[in-house]
């Protein structure tokens, strides 16, 4: 059984590669060293924490929106399941405190009016110029697939938010930037988003730098990946089907050189 043994650990080797690790970004020179966290949707078969996964939009909501766009979600993703998994109710309240451009109207002119489900997350700037202007020169990136485009995912953003420091005294800092020990090179424009109960948790999490960065962390990886754990659960199906289809070939090869051997050996005596 021991070639049935090891397929089985290939196949789970082969799933663990499922999400960036946290090594992947210095060994493809793209940065610092990063370390890893642990992740309650750690492969082959992690699940997303739906408190979290709340928490995390809520961070993003008070925090990361007022400069980043989440262009490739709507509202209604917030429902879905596999996701944070509000309630449709909640997840239409959420919309409605977003204003949303729309129009023209009957006169012409564009109006403002309360989020749908329907909608896409409002962007903070009507355009990359806008936003530009509004950030010295630097365009905010949008945070739909950062997890998945950023090599160590989830582990690098909470690197990068965590990791706001005192520049080294040898270190000479570019006008406008900031000190960050994750970054590449690290200098960033972004100054740090995160400070001590700057959003407030109702289930009884503490507020603080840790956790604000571990949950919007999570609140990415699921919307760059919403279908993770459908792909977690059909990956779990195919390894079992393959360990038993090992299995079964194994023991057909065992019944069919058996009488191969048996022949040989009764034609030897024979002799």
């Amino acid at each position: 059984m021991r070639n049935v043994s090891k397929l089985f650990a290939a196949i789970l080797a082969v799933s663990a590669t499922a999400l960036p690790s946290a090594a992947s970004a210095e060994d493809a020179g793209h940065g610092p060293a990063i370390e890893a966290q642990e992740w309650s949707f750690a492969p082959p078969f992690g699940q997303f924490d739906r408190a979290q996964l709340q928490r995390g939009y809520k961070v993003y909501q008070f925090v990361c929106a007022n400069c980043h766009s989440m262009n490739l979600l709507s509202y209604r993703n917030l429902a879905q399941p596999g996701g944070p998994q509000f309630s449709e109710k909640a997840a239409a309240t959420l919309a409605a405190q977003a204003q949303i451009a729309d129009g023209p109207d009957d006169t012409g002119k564009m109006f403002q009016r309360p989020g749908r489900p329907s909608d896409r997350f409002r962007a903070p700037y009507a355009n990359d110029q806008a936003a530009r202007a509004a950030n010295g020169g630097a365009l905010p990136p949008d945070l739909s697939v950062m997890a998945k485009a950023r090599p160590g995912g989830p582990d690098y953003i909470y690197a990068l938010l965590t990791g706001y420091e005192e520049a080294p005294a040898d270190v000479t800092m570019s006008k406008g930037m900031h000190y960050n020990s994750a970054f590449p090179g690290h200098q960033i424009a972004m100054p740090n988003p995160l400070a001590e109960g700057v959003v407030e948790y109702t289930d009884g999490t503490e507020p603080n730098l840790n956790n604000y960065a571990k949950d919007v962390s999570a609140f990415l990886m699921w919307a760059a990946e919403p279908t993770l754990e459908a792909r977690y659960r059909l990956g779990a199906r195919i390894m079992i089907f393959l360990l038993v289809f090992a299995v079964i070939m194994y023991l057909a090869k065992k019944a069919v050189w058996a009488r191969v051997h048996k022949r040989d050996h009764a034609a030897k005596n024979a002799a």
